[in-house]
């Protein structure tokens, strides 16, 4: 029984202190005037009751009534209650000054006045109990016996209301009087401890709504501070009960003020969490705190400020709570739609609609904490229970451990209350305890169905409904209330003073007739607390079981035969137990296992079984989530000292020393929780064995309070409720004797964990204690230097001195940190479970001693584990090094971790884990190279070598690689090559950082080697290397013969193409024209003012000149007719336009030029040197190829140089420019006539109206806005040639005028902005571009034919050449800005757009980046192909041929084309190489590529050194790969006209890496003027000392001649498309292989081949005839090599068999030149060769499709699985050549379900034919054929069609000897057809078949 009331108070406006500003309160009267016993006057109630601050009021108001709720120093709960009325100023003199400020007329006539002032006064009662209603009768039955002045005595009722006694609970009803006439009751609920909240629950949805109460709900449990305002008081004080009604069963803790006075505001920045109400005329002031949760209550609003992250409740515990509250808060919502709607919905009690949402709360509790009590740990039981709660293990099998709402409200305030007051197993239960105790299993059922959740809800509703109201009928209440408008009322007498002592004395009366009273107790029924189902996580089942049961298998077999001592079987199944050990069930699983073999007393074990248990329980460690690393390390806890292995006699090494480096152990919470989870265990077995217990537990039983049960299944809990339930029967002895046991069983424990923490974390080699020292984690990270096991002995003996022991500041530091740690651990855990202080004290003293004998344990133990043998590691292989290749560092023990790229991993192809691999990293004189074997020992003793040249090295960082199975961080290395290749390797243990130190400074040192000679194309050259092997010397012999093959090859080359005759010539011209070239040369010096050339020249002039004939350069020229070598001064007789000068042999004109250059042939050698200043680094317009129709020559240079054209292109504002200066003028007039002798020496029919440009086109509209004023323009505006990167650009510039304009249908790329598309955007081709191509246009292009237009139409013709300028000039945009051409001069500024170094440098590595990632990306929108396109490099490639092909149609229209781009040796070199290979046949064998790459790459200077980042002043440049792009391009029309390049794709790929590789000398130097200064351009055949680099194409001609490897079968050029056209929209460009490929089993066959396609043929033989499987894996095996295509493999069989018979072998090509002879004769015979050429000229529009047909029949070397590009079909292929290769592949590689022959009857008045027929199911048709041999289908019938199959009889005409039951008919949807087979037999088999495969469709 409770007090009804503590005080009543009277509360009134202090006049005193009203001078100084704000108005204050003064307590006028309280009773009693003594305090309580244990219940203090609460403070502060003057400024409680009236929030708002004291203030008068010019108008009578009426009263009010609140509750305000203050909490005392206990947290005890105060309800004052707040009766407030305002009573008439009497004050006069104070009311006098407050009206001062008016006029004071009124008062002068003398009346009394009613008043104008009133001041507020408030009567408080004061409980501790919480009844607002009744104490607002209370308050208002004085008030109103005040103000109505009833005739009862005021002081009476006020001592009455101290007089009661109520019941705190149970559900009774009081009735009581105050003695005025009324009758109240008071209702106690039937459980105090669940809230009573009335209708408030109800009331803050509907103010606030569903989101907002869910997020100030999960703000409260997470602790954040929750602020409510409003203009109503008792609005506040439901709303904050409300929400504290709804955190049941968790109680809140922290500041809870309903209504906060305006004095206390700044309580409001106080750090702690609350919930406070306050009035809303405080808006302003609570406007800007930073970190409350503001709820408006009359706004239905709350406001979340940015810094606070709310974490919400767990799905889909968020959504199914949303889901339910919107069930029962809005009933109608599901009937809303409804076409008939209920008539009458009964209106909803806001009472019971406040129980159920409180319901739905409680049951979201009840599914939050569902099965916590199996994660309480019992540590105590007597005298007070001790429970602890397993946060870790609740979170990991709720699987929320990621979950941040459940942790922070786990780690909250209130969740500690609601563990101590509910964790004991025996106490008083409620609602809550019954919900959580249901199975989770209910709780799914109700979420899938909502009627089931409305029937629990309201179950649960109505429990807290009878709660509240247990007693259906109320008795009759009767409380008299004030008259209506009695606060109105003009005189009122104020509220009385009391009778202080009257009050007094009846309350003693009142006191002691209680005191006489028998006092009644009501007993707590107490009873076992259900214990409710385990923990279930929270999202269901467990995700997925991935085949578990097979990995749990593959530990346990593991683990026995490590036991077993099986090592190879260990060593096989290790990885793959390894890699199980990522699943928890394998994790427990390990555990249980090993603790049998403890059990069964096999914990000592030998090195190599100690070895393995390490690594499997590291491996469990490391593995395991957050979640479970609890219970994996304390299940590992007792095992790791129970396995240890004997290191000399007397020492022993435990498990222990070796899984210390986890950061779980220096975790204080882990070694808290598994220390409790031991303590429960001891404790119940403590009870378990009590002898006397059986007479309490046979008690128990009677009452039927215990699961009968075995002993063995109780829990700790089960014997905690027994014990607390019997405490109270036993004696004081037993009772303390209880007390004593317990407590020293958790002392035991406390002793045994010390010393197992000290095990833990006292580190085997105290030099490296590192997991005290800082923060743990981060240690962790840094990656300890191993796990110590014997491994580590052989590698790290070195660092320490064995002998001297360990310096005493590391030992005690160690020691130290370790003893803290400890000692923080034994105090926190005895204090809490009541450990005595001696005990506590005892263990203190004793820590220090425990680790100081572990250390010098342990100190034995280091010692001698170091001098174990080190772990047998794979035997480190060597790679095959090239010949003159040496090691520059010994291999270095490495495991080469997977990169991004999948495929070595399995990856989406599937396929073995090749990879991580472990081996070692070598670096030599030319590669890095790693080899090794996988660690994955199902894929066997495969050699995994991948490596690349040095010299490729793009970028090496160091990094930290997590190692797989010894679960730590290891020290590695990442090298990006730009040979597209990713070398990641982490370094063994025995790998010092020393050692990769030594190695990295090796690496930069031959990265840039210092100088040319160096590097390895020389050095390789030079001495026969001492570390090979004689079987390789033996090998590779043919490389000792390199020196003589150089100049045969050399002279090969010239006789092909080079008459003797002029070589003659040369001889009889030198003396002559030797004197003029002096002469000029002394000119060219003193004008250029260039230094006299380098003393390297000292070579007679007359060598330099035969060796400057015998370059490739030259050889060319002459092919193409560009006039032959002559001196300026005398005019060659020939009449040629052009001529070859000299004038450059000294390299004084132009340094990165060659020494022989084409110019025409009116220039003077003397202007070249004016005209090349006009040009950037000289590099003037000479030609380098004509076209050999047309005669229109192609001609390259530097860009102009801006202040040099003045003379060539007039300023538009000349007045403004300053006259240039006369060197100046000079040398723009000599580049001027220079420009006008080179038009002059284009063939003349090019000059007709020469000053007509492209421009002047007005016929064509083209853009509206410019081009219709173009006559008004000046002539020389430059036409724009802007190139977006959008869609292809001209092909027909010759086309006839009407065919020019065509449109295709391809869009331009949305992406790039389409600048001025003028005249050239719409330069189309009609017929190239889309791919149906129209044949008609082909035959009208001109292209192909001769140029006489066809008769009648000359004047079109006419029309066309004038608008052709006779010259193009490609320049760049910024040069060409703002200038105009002469118009004399017939040429034509093309303004061109092309991606610079930059651009190409930055696209590259992104394109490095996307083919060889270096981590998998964990983004799954970063696919391969998005970072392909995101690199731009197929655009760029797109950009490069389009600008290729517009030159290609401008020259084969007859125009000449300048490139002036750049500095003349980039793009522009590009371009020149592209357009000459499409144009002429003779650079696409490959003899003419070699001649192309050496005239227009390393003749004209492109630098390679530079942008291949060879020499170490490149380093800072990085890799540029234009001649890789060039490659590129080439690649892709090799791709689309197989038929026109004599070599394959093999040949481009090795082209591309070795120009970078550093391997041949070819591409080491920048020019031709380098070359020669470092002696390498010319062969010196008499000095033999000279330096010999390894040449590149005779490397490549021999390969050659000894197999097919660079050659393309399909080779063979068409006679009249000569030149190439490829599609190059972006869609038609294919990634190049070269990227992505690579063959791990050798590493790149660009070595490879070279170094042993001999030895590795015989090799493949022996293996071939041993098994006749063999499996190929992509990036594994070499696939070409494996699976080489039928004629390579026709040729090597010829050879073997060649070989076998003894004969001389012949070379492959000889044999292939037969073969094809033999076909051509046979062809003749045949007599269609001629039909045949003829049909493929005509009917197939480009040659694409004829490769495609080709390519189909035989297995291409190299080539991608291209889609078939070509849509049409043709059976035009002769059938001759097909069945050449049908032993090679099936029949068109189609499916033959069932064949045979057949006679069928032709279409209408036909006979009857056999026919070969061929039913193919998968095609689904039924195919036919002349002949069974024959290879092309004369027709078929579609199944589909097919409606029935029928026997018939035969018709006319029919063969005769045939049985009538053979004979079928086929009905199909269009026609019927008849068949006939041989018999009945077989026909009725044919209708099977057929019908069989109908119905299986």
């Amino acid at each position: 029984m409770a007090r009804f009331a503590d005080y009543f108070i009277v509360v009134g406006y202090d006049h005193e202190k009203a001078g100084s500003g704000e108005g204050c309160g003064k307590i006028i009267q309280r009773f009693p005037k003594k305090d309580w016993e244990g219940t203090a006057f609460p403070q502060g109630v003057e400024m409680f009751c009236q929030p708002g601050g004291w203030r008068l009021s010019r108008e009578r108001r009426a009263p009010t009534f609140f509750t305000v709720i203050l909490t005392d120093i206990d947290s005890d709960r105060h309800y004052c209650s707040c009766l407030t009325f305002y009573e008439a100023e009497v004050n006069l003199q104070g009311s006098k000054n407050i009206e001062a400020d008016e006029d004071e007329e009124e008062e002068e006539d003398g009346l009394i006045q009613p008043a104008q002032v009133f001041a507020p006064k408030s009567l408080i009662l004061v409980s501790r109990l919480d009844y607002p209603e009744i104490f607002r009768g209370c308050l208002g039955l004085i008030y109103t016996v005040y103000i109505d002045s009833l005739c009862f005595p005021l002081e009476g009722l006020v001592a009455n209301l101290f007089s009661f006694q109520v019941p705190v609970a149970g559900g009774s009803q009081k009735l009581f009087s105050l003695g005025a006439g009324d009758r109240q009751l008071i209702q106690t609920p039937l459980n105090d401890t669940l809230p009573v909240t009335g209708k408030s629950v109800a009331l803050l949805f509907q103010q606030l709504g569903i989101q907002n109460v869910l997020s100030l709900f999960c703000a409260v449990l997470t602790e954040h501070k929750v602020l409510f305002h409003s203009t109503s008081y008792q609005r506040l004080g439901e709303a904050c009960r409300a929400l504290e009604a709804l955190m049941f069963p968790l109680k809140y803790s922290y500041p809870y003020i309903p209504i906060l006075p305006s004095r206390l505001l700044e309580v409001l920045s106080s750090p702690t969490p609350f919930i406070i109400g306050v009035h809303s005329m405080f808006q302003t002031e609570i406007q800007d705190l930073l970190d409350v949760i503001i709820a408006d209550l009359d706004g239905g609003t709350i406001k979340i400020p940015e810094c606070i992250h709310l974490s919400l409740l767990p799905e889909p515990l968020l959504h199914q709570t949303q889901t339910a509250l919107s069930l029962v808060l809005n009933p109608d919502l599901e009937i809303a739609d409804n076409a008939f709607p209920p008539l009458r919905t009964a209106p909803s009690n806001l009472k019971l609609m406040d129980k159920e949402a409180r319901a739905v709360f409680l049951r979201l509790f009840a599914q939050l904490f569902q099965g916590y009590r199996s994660c309480l740990q019992l540590i105590r039981i007597h005298t007070e229970p001790v429970i602890h709660f397993h946060k870790t293990a609740f979170l990991g099998q709720r699987g929320l451990i990621e979950n941040d709402f459940l942790t922070k409200v786990l780690d909250g305030m209130a969740f500690a209350g609601f563990v101590s007051e509910r964790g004991p197993p025996y106490r008083a239960c409620d609602l809550f305890d019954e919900l959580v105790a249901l199975d989770i299993e209910s709780f799914r059922e109700e979420d899938v169905n909502p009627a089931k959740l409305l029937k629990r809800i309201r179950n649960i509703s109505e429990q807290l409904y009878r709660n509240e109201n247990p007693n259906p009928h109320m008795a009759f209440q009767k409380v008299p209330r004030p008259s209506e408008g009695s606060h109105l009322r003009v005189h009122l007498v104020p509220f009385p003073l009391l009778d202080d002592d009257k009050v007094e004395n009846l309350l003693q009366d009142a006191v002691a007739k209680h005191n006489t009273a028998p006092s009644t107790l009501r007993l707590v029924k107490k009873c076992v607390v259900p214990a409710g189902p385990p923990v279930v996580s929270i999202t269901g089942k467990a995700c997925s079981v991935f085949n578990s049961a097979r990995r749990l298998e593959v530990v346990r077999s593991c683990i026995s035969f490590i036991f077993d001592n099986k090592t190879l079987e260990t060593e096989k199944t290790l990885p793959a137990a390894l890699r199980a050990l990522k699943g928890k069930a394998a994790r427990q699983c390990l555990t249980e296992e090993l603790s049998l073999h403890v059990q069964q007393n096999r914990a000592i074990l030998d090195h190599q079984q100690f070895d393995y248990i390490i690594r499997m329980m590291n491996c469990a460690l490391q593995d395991c989530s957050s979640s479970e690393e609890y219970t994996v390390a304390s299940a590992l806890l007792p095992l790791s000292t129970a396995f240890y292995r004997k290191l000399v006699a007397g020492v022993n090494q435990y498990a222990y020393t070796c899984i210390q480096d986890h950061p779980i152990w220096t975790n204080q919470q882990f070694w808290e929780a598994t220390f409790y989870s031991e303590v429960q265990g001891q404790i119940r077995a403590l009870y378990l064995n009590t002898p006397d217990k059986g007479s309490i537990t046979a008690k128990l039983k009677d009452a039927g309070q215990t699961p009968a049960g075995n002993d063995e299944e109780k829990t700790a809990m089960d014997l905690g409720a027994e014990q607390l339930h019997a405490w109270p029967l036993l004696t004081k002895e037993k009772q303390h004797e209880l007390v004593k046991n317990e407590e020293s069983t958790v002392f035991s424990q406390a002793i045994h964990y010390a010393s197992l923490m000290v095990y833990l974390l006292v580190p085997l080699d105290t030099s490296k204690n590192k997991l005290l020292r800082s923060t743990p984690t981060a240690d962790w990270e840094s990656g300890s230097n191993s796990i110590v096991t014997n491994s580590i002995a052989g590698s790290v003996a070195e660092s320490f001195d064995t002998e001297s022991g360990f310096e005493d500041s590391e030992t005690s530091d160690a020691a130290n940190s370790v003893v803290r740690f400890v000692a923080r651990f034994i105090d926190k855990v005895c204090t809490e479970s009541g450990v005595t202080q001696e005990h506590i004290k005892s263990l203190h003293s004793m820590i220090p001693g425990i680790v100081a004998m572990q250390m010098e344990a342990l100190e034995a133990v280091h010692r001698e584990s170091r001098r174990l043998p080190p772990i047998q590691k794979p035997k480190i292989l060597s790679p095959v090094l090239l010949p003159g290749e040496e090691f520059v560092s010994e291999g270095l023990r490495v495991l080469l971790d997977p990169d991004g790229r999948e495929e070595a991993t399995g990856g989406l192809l599937g396929g073995p884990h090749i990879l991580p691999a472990e081996g070692a990293l070598f670096l030599t004189t030319y590669r890095i190279i790693f080899k090794g074997i996988p660690l994955d020992p199902l894929v066997g003793e495969q050699a995994v070598v991948r490596a690349f040249p040095v010299s490729t090295l793009t970028k090496e960082k160091k990094i930290s690689v997590q190692n797989q199975l010894q679960q730590n961080m290891q020290e590695g290395l990442q090298l990006r090559s730009a040979s597209f290749q990713l070398i990641k390797v982490a370094f063994d243990e025995e790998v010092s950082s020393e050692m990769v130190e030594i190695f990295r400074k090796h690496l930069q040192r031959i990265r840039y080697p210092q100088s040319i000679f160096t590097s390895f194309a020389f050095a390789a050259g030079q001495t026969v290397p001492q570390l090979i092997l004689p079987k390789q010397k033996e090998r590779n012999t043919g490389f000792r013969t390199l020196s003589k093959t150089i100049v045969k090859g050399a002279r090969r080359a010239g006789k092909i193409t080079m008459g003797r005759g002029s070589q003659s010539t040369l001889k009889k011209n030198d003396r002559s024209s030797r004197m003029t070239w002096n002469e000029d040369d002394d000119i060219s010096i003193s004008d250029d003012g260039e230094p006299p050339p380098s003393s390297t020249l000292r070579t007679s002039e007359k060598s330099t000149m035969e060796q400057l004939v015998e370059q490739s350069c030259f050889r060319d020229y002459q092919r193409l007719g560009l006039g032959t070598i002559t001196a300026s001064s005398s005019r060659s007789k020939s009449g040629d336009q052009f001529r070859i000068t000299a004038v450059n042999r000294l390299y004084s004109l132009c340094r990165s030029y060659p020494g022989l250059l084409v110019v025409p042939q009116a220039v003077q050698d003397s202007s070249l040197h004016k005209v090349a200043r006009c040009y950037r680094h000289n590099r003037l317009p000479v030609v380098c190829w004509k076209h050999p129709r047309t005669k229109a020559v192609l001609l390259r240079s530097g860009g102009f140089h801006g202040k040099s054209v003045v003379g060539l292109f007039k300023s538009q504002n000349q007045s403004s420019s300053a006259p240039a200066s006369s060197s100046d003028s000079s040398s723009s007039l000599e580049q001027e006539k220079y420009l006008q002798a080179i038009l002059d020496s284009i063939p003349i029919y090019f000059k007709m109206n020469g000053h007509n440009t492209l421009t002047n086109r007005s016929l064509i509209g083209l853009s509206p806005a410019t081009e219709r004023r173009t006559s008004r323009i000046p002539k020389m505006a430059p036409v724009h040639l802007d190139l977006p990167f959008a869609n292809s650009f001209t092909r027909g510039v010759l086309e006839y005028r009407d065919k020019l304009f065509t449109h295709s249908h391809q869009k331009p790329a949305t992406k790039e902005k389409i600048h001025h598309q003028g005249m050239w955007a719409s330069l189309r081709s009609s017929s190239r571009l889309s791919q149906h191509h129209s044949t008609t246009d082909v035959g009208a292009r001109l292209a192909g034919k001769d140029l006489a237009p066809p008769a009648g139409s000359q004047s079109l013709h006419a029309q066309f050449l004038k608008h052709q300028a006779a010259l193009y000039i490609f320049g760049e945009k910024s040069h060409l800005r703002g200038l105009r051409v002469d118009a004399s001069l017939n040429c034509e500024l093309v303004p061109v757009d092309f991606a610079d170094t930059r651009q190409v440098k930055a696209s590259f590595k992104k394109l490095l980046r996307a083919c060889a990632p270096s981590s998998t990306s964990s983004d799954s929108e970063d696919s391969f192909l998005k970072a392909l396109e995101d690199s731009e490099w197929i655009l760029q490639l797109h950009k490069i041929l389009q600008l290729a092909l517009i030159a290609v149609e401008l020259l084969d229209s007859g125009s000449s084309v300048l490139l002036s781009l750049e500095d003349g040796w980039d793009i522009t070199t590009q371009l020149v190489s592209l357009v000459q290979l499409l144009s002429d046949p003779f650079y696409r064998t490959l003899e003419g590529f070699q001649v192309l790459l050496e005239k227009e790459w390393l003749s004209f200077g492109h630098k390679f050194n530079q942008r291949s980042n060879l020499s170490p002043s490149s380093q800072g440049s990085g890799f540029t790969p234009i001649f890789l792009q060039f490659l590129d391009c080439v690649h892709q029309v090799v791709e689309q006209h197989p038929l026109e390049f004599e070599f394959n794709q093999y040949y481009l790929k090795f082209l591309a890496y070795h120009h970078i590789s550093n391997r041949f000398k070819n591409f080491l130097l920048d020019s031709d003027y380098e070359r020669l200064e470092h002696g390498l351009l010319f062969e010196d055949k008499g000095d033999k000392q000279a330096r010999k680099g390894i040449c590149i194409w005779e490397c490549i001609s021999r390969m050659h001649r000894r197999s097919p490897i660079f050659y393309n079968y399909l080779f063979s050029p068409s006679d009249n498309d000569v030149v190439l056209k490829p599609s190059i929209s972006i869609p038609c460009l294919s990634k190049w292989d070269l990227f992505t490929e690579e063959t791990l089993s050798t590493g790149p066959c660009y070595d490879w081949r070279m170094m042993a396609a001999r030895a590795d043929n015989s090799e493949d033989a022996e293996t071939l005839s041993n098994s006749k499987r063999r499996i190929v894996w992509p990036c594994y095996s070499s696939v070409s090599r494996a699976q080489p295509d039928a004629i390579t493999k026709l040729l090597a069989d010829i050879e073997r068999l060649d070989g076998e018979l003894s004969q001389t072998v012949d070379r492959w090509q000889t044999t292939l030149d037969r073969v094809r002879i033999s076909i051509q004769e046979d062809l003749k015979q045949e007599g269609n060769l001629h039909k045949q050429s003829l049909s493929i000229s005509g009917l197939i529009p480009t040659s694409s499709l004829q490769a495609f047909q080709r390519r189909s029949m035989l297995h291409l070397p190299d080539s991608t699985l291209g889609e078939d590009r070509s849509n049409t079909v043709s059976n035009g292929i002769n059938r001759r050549a097909a069945t050449l290769y049908n032993q090679f592949t099936p029949k068109s590689e189609e499916n033959r379900s069932y064949e045979g022959i057949l006679y069928k009857r032709g279409a209408l008045l036909k006979g009857w034919k056999p026919r070969w027929f061929v039913l193919d199911i998968t095609k689904h048709q039924l195919r036919y054929y002349d002949t069974g041999e024959d290879t092309n289908c004369r027709g078929h019938i579609d199944l589909a069609e097919v409606e029935s199959v029928v026997i018939t009889a035969p018709t006319i005409g029919a063969p005769k000897h045939i049985s009538e039951k053979a004979f079928f008919d086929l009905k199909t949807s269009k026609r019927v057809y008849n068949f006939c087979a041989s018999d009945a037999q077989s026909a009725q088999l044919w209708m099977d078949k057929i019908q069989n495969c109908i119905s299986d469709a």
